[in-house]
């Protein structure tokens, strides 16, 4: 069996400079540190997590809860934290919640008995009490933000929104209508008022007859859709933004199942970009958000805020100061892209959208 005296000989380092390099990587400058790793790889180490956790009265483990790990961009968003808690010399515990604050709370309870040095979230909308179970405990969120007093990584969903109903209003757009997410989310809470501003901007009064609620599935998508494309013809939208990856899926269903044909009869951005996104026909229009960097950056500053409780210097990278300490934690908002491909046109000539007979 390799020994960490093996990779420390073959990484030309001493023992105790080897060890820190795969248990405190932030310790070790980064040429020593990726000479240990590449020994260690070559020789297949496998360090014994569970006596160094013994030694050294931690456990090296966070705890990651994201929402529905079958979304795109939840995986992907999970891949960016299991890699760089890897490349800290951490271990990552995955729960997935299903967007149920039930299953919320059991994941945080599960997680107090494995002791984890800290916990990133994609919360739910009860995420708020549920972090209760976990006082103390350092917390960064993701994605979206609870409204308790914790560090977040998220997008500009604001932006992000207001983008993509510029985009359709541009084209000619009036009756556009909008799959949103959960209204205790703060994700859907955002693009909601993204849209609304967009609209208001560009002179299009906001219709609620046009807004369906989902629950962020497939199938609350598939349901929304179908209801705003059964209103008469008058009513009825030439353009659907729709809240997030899954959802669209249900949308794009839906209007396939009625024989529109995308964009000709019906305009469709989606909040997301993924695989599907960009091979079926039409590829589609999407915002674009950077799903594995929210994880790394997320992740970076969570190993960072432990660090500096231990008074360890740390790489990971902080979040900006916003002020005195009584002041709320940084919230880091990246960017989006609105990437536009061949789902929107300008809406149909005839003013009204005919669904086919039959």
């Amino acid at each position: 069996m390799t020994r960490i005296q093996d990779v420390a000989h073959l990484a030309q380092v001493s023992t105790a400079t080897a060890s820190r390099a795969l248990s405190r990587p932030q310790q070790v400058a980064a040429e020593t540190r990726e000479r240990v790793l590449e020994a260690a790889r070559q020789l297949g180490y496998q360090p014994n997590v569970l006596a160094r956790s013994l030694r050294q009265g931690e456990t090296r483990t966070l705890g990651l809860i994201v929402a529905d790990i079958l979304n795109p961009f939840h995986a992907l968003l999970a891949k960016g934290v299991q890699d760089t808690a890897e490349r800290h010399g951490y271990s990552a515990f995955l729960f997935n919640s299903d967007e149920d604050p039930l299953k919320e709370r059991r994941a945080l309870e599960t997680l107090r008995g494995q002791q984890p040095q800290g916990v990133l979230l994609v919360p739910t909308g009860a995420a708020g009490r549920n972090l209760q179970v976990l006082p103390g405990l350092p917390v960064v969120e993701l994605d979206r933000v609870s409204g308790r007093p914790n560090p977040a990584v998220t997008v500009d969903n604001l932006d992000g929104a207001m983008t993509a109903t510029r985009h359709l209003t541009a084209l000619g757009h009036t009756r556009i209508g909008m799959i949103v997410g959960q209204q205790d989310i703060s994700t859907a809470t955002e693009r909601h008022t993204g849209f609304r501003q967009a609209l208001r901007a560009a002179g299009v009064p906001y219709d609620p007859a046009l807004v369906r609620p989902g629950h962020h599935r497939e199938d609350d998508g598939y349901r929304a859709a179908r209801e705003l494309l059964s209103l008469t013809a008058a009513r009825r939208p030439t353009a659907l933004f729709v809240g997030n990856n899954e959802m669209t899926v249900g949308a794009v269903l839906a209007a396939r199942e009625l024989g529109l044909r995308i964009p000709e009869d019906l305009s469709i951005v989606g909040f997301d970009d993924s695989r599907w996104a960009q091979t079926m026909w039409p590829p589609l229009t999407v915002v674009a958000q950077p799903a594995y960097e929210l994880g790394v950056l997320a992740c970076d500053h969570l190993v960072g805020l432990l660090a500096r409780r231990g008074g360890v210097p740390s790489a990971a990278r902080p979040l900006p100061a916003t002020g005195p300490p009584e002041h709320p934690p940084a919230r880091l908002q990246l960017p989006t892209q609105l990437i536009v491909r061949r789902s929107t046109a300008p809406p149909p000539t005839s003013g009204a959208l005919a669904l086919p007979s039959g």
